[in-house]
């Protein structure tokens, strides 16, 4: 289970240092071994462990390719997702394709979303952030299923 919001700097090379707390965790889970593929719907990369991202491939994989929506789904996660291994000092070498995609310079936040990371720019997630706590007027529309959980 991965959590929290954690400020990285990424080097020249595109490689960043997967927090220390971290680190025990992916090498029981996937020993070190990741998939980064982008975020549909942000300018963010989503970072999965190899077990975790395969369950997901099979499932994109079974949608039906003569859906529009369905392919475009697939050409992008599946077309951009990149194999990548924890080297020996914890560190993730990102491609430039993928630093481009989220617009990755030297600083970035590295959020843990349960099953996965999310990797964003410290300025995309700065805006999106903003914005997340500015619309909290809007959390009256969530879905009903959010209706039963207490927090």
């Amino acid at each position: 289970m991965f959590r929290g919001v954690n400020s990285i700097n990424l080097d020249s090379k595109g490689r960043m240092a997967v927090p220390t707390r971290y680190r025990e965790r992916l090498d029981e889970r996937c020993a070190g071994k990741m998939v980064v593929t982008i975020d549909t719907e942000e300018r963010c990369l989503l970072i999965y462990p190899l077990p975790e991202w395969e369950d997901i491939q099979r499932k994109i994989e079974a949608l039906p390719s003569f859906n529009p929506a369905a392919r475009r789904i697939q050409r992008l996660l599946i077309g951009h997702a990149t194999d990548i291994d924890l080297d020996g000092s914890g560190r993730l070498l990102l491609t430039q394709p993928l630093r481009d995609y989220a617009h990755l310079g030297k600083k970035a936040v590295l959020l843990g979303q349960g099953n996965k990371f999310e990797l964003w720019s410290e300025e995309c997630w700065s805006k999106r952030n903003e914005s997340y706590q500015e619309d909290i007027d809007g959390l009256g529309q969530l879905p009903p299923e959010f209706q039963s959980i207490s927090l």
